[in-house]
């Protein structure tokens, strides 16, 4: 095992766990996990701390708004209510208001089931990160999140590492090329790739440790 060998088994066993595992969603190729997953993304890409957002996923799943009908049928109050209790405050009323607009658009445009956007974007990545955007409060970065996690399910969008990815890669000294991370981390699954990888781009002393473990 060479040193980037070394640096990705210690990121990968020590912070290789996806944030949709985080927030206890049990992701498959089904309407309810892939819409906890989208409004998981939307709630992470805000300037607010992980856990927080992972906290708030777990809010509204507990006050069973975790499904675009649930989501569209309840009262801006309670989904106010239900992002606090995860600790979700500092933008929780444009946000409850972006819930609101998002699950009603799903249910409009695409029967609440985004395996019909997935489906619309035809296996073109970029046109369904496009289409992930139309979602409001879905911007670039969390269309990236969402697909990150995403690739777990939809295989051909395998190895998905963005720019926040590949930033990671780079505090540890690695490649920024998504094919050679991935020959590199062997048997691992791409988004727990990802979400290790970005794990180390959001946190310095995770790549410390990473690379005092490896040397």
């Amino acid at each position: 095992m060479n040193h980037d060998e070394r640096v990705l088994h210690e990121l990968v066993s020590e912070y290789g766990r996806t944030y949709a595992d985080e927030a206890g969603i049990r992701l498959k190729d089904t309407p309810q996990p892939l819409y906890r997953l989208l409004v998981l993304a939307l709630l992470l890409s805000a300037r607010i701390r992980a856990s927080v957002a992972v906290a708030a996923a777990r809010a509204l799943h507990e006050d069973r708004l975790d499904s675009p009908r649930r989501m569209a049928g309840a009262d801006w109050q309670r989904r106010v209510d239900a992002l606090g209790r995860g600790g979700y405050r500092r933008y929780d009323e444009r946000t409850a208001a972006q819930l609101g607009d998002g699950a009603e658009l799903l249910l409009d445009r695409w029967g609440g089931d985004l395996r019909r956007l997935h489906e619309e974007a035809g296996g073109d990545t970029g046109e369904l990160r496009r289409l992930l955007q139309e979602e409001p409060g879905v911007g670039p970065a969390g269309a990236d999140i969402f697909l990150r996690e995403a690739q777990r399910v939809w295989p051909e969008l395998a190895p998905y590492l963005d720019a926040k990815a590949l930033s990671g890669a780079e505090r540890l000294g690695l490649p920024k090329d998504p094919d050679r991370l991935t020959d590199l981390a062997g048997n691992t699954e791409p988004a727990v790739l990802a979400a290790a990888l970005v794990r180390a781009a959001l946190d310095k002393q995770v790549a410390e440790d990473c690379l005092r473990r490896a040397s």
